[in-house]
């Protein structure tokens, strides 16, 4: 049996369902592409991104390398996280890391 993975569209419905469940209300408004430091402030702070990290790995059964992958770059925003994780899903599947 070969492992699909999720389309970005489903990806982009679970991670703002998760991110939501972490940041709360206030993240409802926020544009997908924006940035989401400036556009939650201090709700937004580095614990909470860590913790939209964890959330985001566990959600998806990824790992993130704090220092290989520019966390800072790939989890400013909501599009951002939907195309590193398509990408990670797409090479654990073509590496034959999940079946």
């Amino acid at each position: 049996m070969t492992a699909t993975v999720p389309s970005p569209e489903q990806i982009h419905d679970r991670t703002r369902s998760v991110l939501a469940a972490r940041i709360g209300d206030a993240f409802a408004a926020v544009p997908s592409d924006a940035d989401l430091q400036q556009a939650l402030g201090e709700r937004y702070d580095s614990l909470t991104a860590m913790e939209c990290i964890s959330a985001v790995e566990s959600e998806f059964g990824i790992e993130v390398d704090f220092v290989a992958d520019d966390v800072r770059h790939w989890f400013s925003s909501v599009e951002r996280m939907v195309r590193f994780t398509h990408e990670r899903l797409e090479d654990t599947v073509a590496l034959g890391l999940r079946s």
